[in-house]
Order: structure tokens, then C-alpha cells, then sequence
């Protein structure tokens, strides 16, 4: 597709979702089938597809956090060529290699066919100086002169008293007025209380929150209200959970298998976020093509849920919840463990348990890790309980998980 088509076919749709004023029929009558949606907010000044590609879940040459390039260069490859043109890293991703990898990938294309985002990794920051030491090596490792859109990466309360400290705001502030960062924003993975005062602090650009189905009553949906009636534009991650809501149980698959034979729950998931009027763009890891493939589809042109799917939805989320599944993403935050729990292996493995994987073959694969992996290891020091962003109970949870495997 060349300029003039890509202008002329998202036209419609960008004229309705500025300023947040779209009707969910207008949506999904806006453009022709096998045309991506795209949203525009005032101040903003981009046209961003409303699939981005999270680049935290590439497909891996083996168990550790090389990426297979060959895999990850066609996926994005075919990502750009289906419309998508918002591309997220950061600086823990595949420990260390996601902004390596992006630079490689999309340095492949022209600068201005794609928006790259990056984060200030706070966890790490002390000072100004190593801010700005760490901002220089993002740029290297991303091939790139300026970022379209930054983050101060992982706000919460406490963090958020150790950022107004270490001047990381000023920081980017000063980079935003040399050029070097676009647009800026935080992500956020805290308590709601302590929400409002980091979206007051300063004029930011947009703001990252978790946000699904699965969390929108719990706290997603304070989050969003709270940035919209502020209008500052939302992006959203883990609109899966981690990939949990692309699964599910059979019992609560079987719901929405009835209501639209052939989709898939990753597709209901989608559509539900998506359709938010301040929703910039929904962040996906996409580790196979076929997952892309679908995905494009789904937003090509996203097609709002009716409120009788709504309901169906809510059923099927019921069902899913009476399960017992842990709300772990799998994003790894945890680790390494100080005394080498395998904690999001665990999760998983009772997870699956709990979506109906035989018990023997449960106990296999949690006996697999090793005794010194497994929950019994757990010294509950409370490490893992400062970095988890869902706020798991991380060492009840280990116990309670041996106790139901090994019983």
C-alpha cells in the first residue's frame, strides 16, 4: 500500500477516533476490510495503528534471552507490511537484547515508516549522569537518533518518590526540548491511589497501564478514566494477561465458542480493550506468525463488541475466574529468584494444571525443575513480592501451589 491509499483508507477511520468521540458502529463501518484502524489524539501528531507489537516476547533461539533473528526480522517484516507502525522495547526485555534486536530489525526500514518506543529503566536509575549514560546506549542499540515515544518505565508509589529524587523527569523533559524524545510518557504498574499525582506532575504525552478484561473492574478501569478525563491518551498492555486470556479453560472457551464459532479468545480479548475512545494503541508480543497473522486480522478494521457479546464475554470471564488460575503475565519481573525459585515456571505449571493438564503429568513437569527450583526452596524474604506488578502473594502462593501438586 502506498501513501496516497494508506491516507485515503484510514481517513475516515482517523476523523471519527480523534478526540475520542468514535460510536462503536462508526468504527466498524470506518474502513474496508484488510485495512488496519489507526488513532490520532490532538497533540500527539502521529496516525498509530491501533495493533502495536511488544517486543518482550520474541521467538528465542533456546531457554535463555537470545532472540532468533530470522523469525523476529519476518514478523516484523510482516507486521510493517500489515499496517502495524508502533514497535515497543525496553531496556530489561530479553534481558538486554529486545532494543538490540529492534535496532536490527527495523533500521531495515525507512525511519519514518515505523514509531519506536523506549523506557528509563527506574529500577536502576540513581542519577542525572547514569540516566543520560543509559538514554546515549538506548539510542546505539536502537540504531536510531530520537525516540517517537519514551517512558520513565515501571511508576508505582515508592518508585515514584525515588524518581522526583533522581531528577529523571527534568531529565527527559530536556531531551523532549532537544528533539531526542518525542513524546513522553510513564508506565505504570501501581497501586491506584498513588495514579493521579504522577499524571498531575507534569504535561505528559500519554501513559502506558495494564488494561484487559480480566483486570478492568479490579483496577484498569480507574486507571484509564482517570487519564482520560485529562485526556492524556492511553496505551495498553498485557491485553492478554501474559497470554492467560488467549487460553483459557474449556469450560469458559466453550462460552464464547458458542457465540461466534471459529474466533478466538485472544480476538474477544482484543476487540473488548481496543474499542476504548482514548485507547492510542493496544500492545501485543507476538512470538509466532500465526499469532500476527490472526491479530492483523482482528484490526483490520477492529469490529467493537456488541453489548450482547459484552455479556457473553462476562460470562466466560466468570467461568475463568472460579478456576483458581494464578494472575501471574509471565513477565518475569520476579526473577532471578535469591535462592533460584523458579517462580514463573511454577505459576505456569499450576496454571495449566488448573485449565486441566492430568495431575501426573503436573506433578512431572513441577518435579522436572529440580528440588532446588521448586516452591519448597521459597525462604520467603520478600524479594519477589517488591518487583511483581500484579501483586501476587508470590510465597503463599508458592505453598499453597506444592501443597495442592504434591497432595
Amino acid at each position: 500500500m502506498n501513501r496516497r491509499e494508506f491516507i485515503k483508507t484510514s481517513a475516515a477511520i482517523l476523523a471519527l477516533s480523534a478526540l475520542g468521540g468514535c460510536k462503536k458502529e462508526e468504527i466498524a463501518k470506518a474502513a474496508k476490510r484488510g485495512t488496519m484502524t489507526y488513532r490520532e489524539f490532538p497533540g500527539i501528531g502521529a496516525k498509530i495503528s491501533l495493533l502495536g507489537y511488544g517486543l518482550m516476547r520474541m521467538p528465542k533461539t533456546g531457554n535463555g534471552p537470545e532472540i532468533d533473528k530470522e523469525k523476529g526480522f519476518a514478523l516484523i517484516d510482516e507486521a510493517l507490511k500489515g499496517g502495524v507502525n508502533y514497535f515497543d522495547t525496553a531496556w530489561f526485555y530479553h534481558d538486554g537484547l529486545s532494543e538490540t534486536f529492534a535496532g536490527e530489525a527495523l533500521s531495515r526500514h525507512p525511519r519514518d515508516s515505523y514509531y519506536l518506543a523506549s523506557k528509563l529503566p527506574m529500577r536502576l536509575l540513581e542519577s542525572g549522569e547514569q540516566a543520560e549514560e543509559i538514554f546515549n546506549k538506548q539510542l546505539e542499540k536502537c540504531k536510531v537518533d530520537y525516540f517517537d515515544f519514551y517512558l520513565l518505565h515501571n511508576l508505582n508509589g515508592p518508585l515514584w518518590e525515588k524518581t522526583l529524587k533522581n531528577g529523571a523527569v527534568d531529565f527527559a523533559m530536556t531531551l523532549k526540548g532537544k528533539g531526542k524524545i518525542k513524546r513522553l510518557g510513564f508506565s505504570f504498574h501501581g497501586e491506584n491511589k498513588d495514579f493521579p499525582k504522577i499524571l498531575d506532575y507534569t504535561k505528559w504525552d500519554f501513559v502506558q497501564i495494564q488494561a484487559n478484561y480480566y483486570d478492568w473492574d479490579t483496577f484498569s478501569k480507574e486507571q484509564y478514566e482517570e487519564a482520560a478525563k485529562r485526556g492524556i491518551p492511553v496505551v495498553v498492555m498485557e491485553p492478554l494477561r501474559g497470554g492467560e486470556l488467549a487460553k483459557l479453560r474449556p469450560d469458559a472457551r466453550e462460552v464464547l465458542e458458542k457465540a461466534e464459532p471459529g474466533s478466538t479468545p485472544a480476538k474477544w480479548a482484543f476487540r473488548y480493550i481496543a474499542e476504548k475512545e482514548n485507547v492510542l494503541t493496544v500492545l501485543s508480543g507476538m512470538t509466532q506468525m500465526e499469532h500476527l497473522k490472526e491479530n492483523l486480522t482482528t484490526f483490520s478494521p477492529l469490529e467493537p463488541l456488541s453489548d450482547e457479546e459484552e455479556k457473553t464475554l462476562a460470562a466466560a470471564l466468570k467461568t475463568y475466574k472460579e478456576a483458581g488460575i494464578v494472575p501471574c503475565t509471565a513477565c518475569r519481573y520476579c526473577t532471578p529468584c535469591p535462592v533460584g525459585v523458579a517462580i514463573p515456571d511454577i505459576f505456569k505449571i499450576y496454571n495449566d494444571y488448573r485449565r486441566g493438564v492430568r495431575i501426573s503429568q503436573t506433578k512431572k513437569a513441577y518435579e522436572a525443575l529440580g528440588s532446588d527450583a521448586m516452591a519448597t526452596s521459597c525462604v520467603e524474604c520478600g524479594a519477589c513480592l517488591k518487583k511483581c506488578p500484579q501483586s501476587i502473594e508470590i510465597p503463599k502462593e508458592l505453598k499453597r501451589i506444592h501443597k495442592e501438586i504434591e497432595g
